[in-house]
């Protein structure tokens, strides 16, 4: 594999702010370090939405967000809403229960009920990967390429199971292949663990550490 530099890390970037507590100044800031660390994107509660002076940087945001554990109407309704407030790009949290329970006909059935309220927006669906087993992860995965999504996401990084592994990312890239994307976030906190996670093949990272993290990779 070529070697990774700090403009490949930058540019796969969502640089996010997702703690209840986030002040509007602290979105701000938050714009202003995607701005000059070049990332791809900034990712926020859409209750901050609509956000202002982003220039190239995209904007994405979440919805189910933390738990998952709402209706699939709800969801819909929030991506529209994010949609309308700007967001270009949404990831949601599937319900997990579905996928534990192994009712991935009624998971596929929630991602695409929303995917049907934003078809023309990139939908990333966060299965929250250490919550569950491999056959799980791989069937998530599945049910999220039936349903029409454009990523696959690993943690929404709240979870007391765990954030991103180089497992799950390797599982699930080996299941979606190169037809979605793979977004690893949580618990991504050092330059190595951010390389490991892209050579395990993930093409979008989801991180809060994002200038010590782009600092080290700096080689």
């Amino acid at each position: 594999m070529p070697e990774i530099t700090r403009r490949d890390v930058a540019a796969i970037i969502d640089h996010t702010l997702l703690k209840p507590e986030a002040t509007a100044a602290q979105v701000a800031d938050l714009i202003r370090q995607a701005k000059q660390l070049g990332t791809y994107a900034v990712c926020v509660s859409p209750s901050q939405l609509p956000l202002a002076d982003t220039g190239e940087v995209h904007v994405a945001t979440v919805v189910g967000f933390p738990s998952g554990a709402v209706k699939p109407q709800i969801k819909a309704a929030e991506a529209e809403q994010a949609v309308r407030d700007g967001a270009e790009e949404v990831d949601m949290v599937i319900n997990i229960a579905l996928a534990k329970q192994g009712d991935f006909v009624a998971l596929e059935e929630e991602i695409a009920t929303v995917r049907r309220a934003i078809p023309e927006t990139l939908l990333k669906v966060i299965i929250e990967s250490a919550a569950l087993t491999d056959d799980e992860i791989v069937e998530a995965c599945r049910a999220a390429e039936r349903a029409g999504a454009d990523f696959v996401k690993t943690s929404t990084g709240f979870h007391p199971s765990g954030g991103a592994s180089t497992h799950a990312v390797s599982l699930m890239r080996s299941t979606v292949g190169d037809r979605l994307g793979v977004k690893a976030s949580g618990g991504i906190r050092t330059p190595e663990a951010a390389i490991a996670m892209m050579e395990a093949g993930a093409s979008r990272l989801g991180l809060s550490a994002s200038a010590d993290i782009l600092e080290g990779t700096d080689r």
